[in-house]
């Protein structure tokens, strides 16, 4: 057995690590000439240290462990005491969100009708589950049509950059729906089984996010950073061949040593696509056009990161919190911000505040196309408006997602169903239109496949 890896991202890198240790046979190809995907940490000449993708991570056992073997442990960092705090736009103004169903209750954030319904959740009787039912309408028939507007929409904007209207219950919030037909009730079935808590720890890591996959990359022997595939092919015996446009020419990977290129291919068993679903359905297309035209469907919305620095003084906001986001119904510029500087007060030079505000996603898709001095404006008009903001910021930047986060919606459906199919063929997907959009899904995913390839080795 031998298994090529194609994409670098931690997806790619957590597979090749765990085959690694497992002692399989792999090699891992990566475009760009650095690792990580979608987890780009930047540092700034200004002094401050922005996430492109991912601000934080969610502390899983997966996660923990990983970083443990990395020797990572040490250099973890924990978020302030004020990242549990969450806010969202209501009435033009930023009102902290309970955190838990018995604070809904008494906290002054929803109204008495919306607190009643809530109540009435516990008497509606569960409806046979329905495979295309979304987000929205599973929340809406629940809880009412408030939840939907300020708990469910802002968040499925914040964490999916998606629409609640779109996404699919079954694959964004399984456990729910399998709640309410166990136990006839959401909330009865959170109390019953205690599913939601505790809350997992808010992380990141000296040096940002990216300080994960530049530590796996290194720890791999068979990483190969600058290295496109542009095609792949099957021979005779079934296996895999994978080719490079090196040089403008077809050659094969990888090198026998520096300056040399194989003049035969090395022949793979298994291909492991850790690639957005558009980019794979590139390469399968040749081989596997009905499955290829299933990942090429699923959506990636633009997204624009603006990073916006203002002097302490500068900001009314006492910004003790997580971040806030923006409910649709607010008619707000962008999706939200995320208050970088109460969050990890280290990524900022003292005295200042940085706000990472997120604009596009499915419901914001035409904002997040606009020029790059539009959106700034904007941002901090906005910025100036909800956190009574004088004067310009100190600093400004720009980061640009053509393409974001993959949507759990209808498409989806017959992506993971090629997936699935792909594996008959020794096609395996670890990417997270596959696993899930989060860094610990990801990770999760990887390691289960390496230890499925494992066994059949």
């Amino acid at each position: 057995m031998k298994i090529a890896i194609i994409g670098g991202g931690v997806s790619g890198l957590t597979l090749a690590w765990y085959l690694q240790q497992a002692g399989v046979p792999y090699d891992l190809f990566e475009a760009e000439t650095r690792p990580g995907g979608n987890l780009r940490t930047w540092a700034t000449p200004e002094g401050y240290l922005l996430e492109n993708g991912p601000n934080s991570l969610q502390l899983s056992p997966e996660l923990e462990a990983l970083l443990a073997n990395l020797d990572l442990t040490d250099q973890i960092q924990e978020s302030a005491d004020v990242s549990k705090h969450r806010y969202v736009l209501r009435g033009g103004r930023y009102r902290q969100l309970p955190g838990s169903p018995p604070a809904l209750l008494t906290n002054g954030f929803f109204s008495l009708k919306a607190k009643w319904q809530l109540l009435q959740e516990l008497r509606k009787p569960a409806v046979p589950a329905e495979p295309n039912e979304t987000v929205a309408h599973f929340f809406r028939r629940r809880f009412g049509p408030e939840i939907v507007d300020y708990a469910v929409n802002p968040f499925m904007a914040g964490i999916y950059a998606g629409d609640p209207e779109k996404l699919l219950l079954h694959k964004t919030f399984p456990q729910l729906a399998a709640l309410e037909q166990q136990y006839g009730s959401v909330l009865r079935g959170l109390a019953k089984t205690g599913k939601g808590t505790p809350r997992r720890r808010i992380v990141t890591l000296e040096g940002g996010v990216q300080t994960l996959t530049d530590a796996l990359a290194a720890k791999l022997t068979n990483y190969y950073p600058g290295v496109q595939i542009s095609s792949i092919t099957r021979n005779a015996t079934g296996s895999y061949e994978v080719h490079s446009p090196a040089s403008g020419s077809p050659v094969f990977w990888p090198p026998i040593g520096p300056g040399e290129v194989r003049k035969t291919a090395v022949a793979y068993t298994h291909l492991a696509l850790a690639l957005p679903a558009y980019a794979a359905a590139e390469l399968l297309q040749p081989l596997f056009p009905k499955p290829a035209a299933a990942l090429a469907a699923v959506h990636y919305p633009p997204m624009s990161v603006v990073f916006s620095a203002y002097d302490r003084a500068a900001v009314a906001h006492p910004l003790n919190g997580f971040g806030a986001l923006h409910p649709k119904v607010e008619g707000a510029y962008a999706a939200g911000s995320i208050w970088t500087s109460a969050i990890y007060p280290q990524r900022v030079p003292a005295g200042q505040v940085l706000f990472t505000t997120f604009v596009g996603g499915a419901q914001y898709e035409a904002a997040a196309r606009e020029p790059e001095d539009v959106q700034k404006a904007a941002v901090h008009a906005e910025l100036s408006r909800f956190y009574g903001i004088s004067g310009k910021p100190r600093w400004q930047g720009r980061y640009f997602w053509p393409r974001s986060i993959p949507q759990f919606d209808a498409p989806i459906v017959e992506a993971h169903a090629a997936a699935t199919a792909l594996e008959t063929e020794n096609i395996v997907a670890v990417a997270n239109w596959r696993a899930g959009v989060s860094v610990p899904d990801c990770i999760r995913h990887a390691k289960r496949v390496a230890a499925t390839l494992a066994v059949g080795q």
